[in-house]
């Protein structure tokens, strides 16, 4: 069965969700998880009249910091919940634009054989508009993909 799962997380109600469960079914099996957190690129701003602004290296450094502690936030509770069920847990913060491919990336990283992951069920023109994470790590994974909903 399992040996690895990958759980990506977005700090939702529904990701902490899929968070226990992973970390559950992990027990059962004697498996180990890696949770990923996936945090965009800096954009530089768009001005309306002058095209993008120059990217200022200190705003940079700024999000760049902001957004690791942010990740880190997230995931050291994973990590806790983890030990405190006897559970082996990495924890992983991935950066890039499209966040399905850093998944994928990572799972592949790490050697996951499943990726097990939260749905936030939108449909109609919130799943157009939003898109969905999940369906995409679904429709390009060469892995099995466990929704939690």
């Amino acid at each position: 069965m399992y040996k690895h799962i990958l759980v990506p997380t977005d700090g939702s109600k529904l990701s902490d969700k899929c968070v226990r469960q992973a970390i559950n079914m992990a027990r059962a099996l004697r498996a180990k998880i890696t949770a990923v957190h996936v945090v965009s690129n800096y954009q530089p701003v768009l001005d309306q009249d002058e095209g993008f602004m120059p990217v200022i290296p200190a705003l940079m450094k700024n999000y760049d910091d902001r957004t690791a502690a942010y990740a880190r936030r997230l995931l050291r509770p994973v990590k806790a919940a983890a030990g405190k069920a006897g559970v082996e847990c990495d924890t992983v913060v991935s950066t890039g634009d499209l966040p399905y491919e850093m998944i994928i990336k990572q799972a592949r990283k790490s050697r996951c054989d499943v990726v097990m992951m939260a749905s936030h069920g939108r449909s109609g023109i919130k799943a157009l508009l939003l898109g969905s994470e999940t369906a995409k790590v679904l429709a390009h994974s060469k892995i099995p993909v466990l929704v939690v909903r």
